[in-house]
């Protein structure tokens, strides 16, 4: 499964469904290999950052760059895991688990109020001012009982999310 060039074998779609806990059917699966041996384009079994900015919706996410932190030279199983957090069977823990991962940037299981503000300023951009920003999350943190200082660990976005029906699907093509 390391090179690109070669087929899927049932064993391999078998271990990628595991991995991935069953979020794509084997159809899904081997559409996204394909996906994946085209994104490839140097052959070498991973996936680099430049390659991941090659898909125009990619590119133009206000969340890109927090994204290729989490996505630079993924294999296909690692690639698989990445968009599983997407599919309609992925469970709202894997989701808010994925969600967490975007804003956890240093990768020490927590997220601060700092942390928060930044994604909402990838989010936003220019359309709303920096204090317009600081109120809103404020108030948002406010709602689910958190303060300014309050430093949010997963079980805090499990609090916040888990009662939403989060929504956060893409649509695998399956030729």
């Amino acid at each position: 499964m390391g090179n690109t060039s070669s087929m899927l074998t049932q064993y391999d779609i078998e271990e990628v469904q595991e991995y991935c806990n069953h979020t794509f059917t084997q159809q899904e699966i081997v559409s996204l290999y394909q996906r994946f041996c085209q994104l490839d384009r140097n052959s070498c079994g991973f996936i680099s950052a430049d390659e991941f900015l090659s898909v125009p919706e990619f590119a133009v996410n206000p969340l890109s760059q927090r994204l290729l932190r989490m996505l630079n030279n993924l294999n296909f199983k690692e690639f698989v895991g990445f968009l599983s957090a997407f599919s309609p069977r992925a469970t709202l823990q894997h989701k808010i688990e994925f969600i967490f991962n975007v804003y956890d940037t240093d990768g020490n299981g927590k997220v601060t109020f700092n942390d928060l503000l930044d994604v909402l300023r990838d989010l936003t951009g220019q359309f709303i001012s920096e204090q317009q920003r600081e109120q809103v999350l404020t108030h948002v943190l406010e709602e689910a009982g958190y303060k300014k200082d309050s430093l949010l660990v997963l079980s805090d976005f499990m609090k916040i999310f888990g009662n939403n029906g989060l929504k956060m699907e893409v649509e695998v093509p399956v030729d």
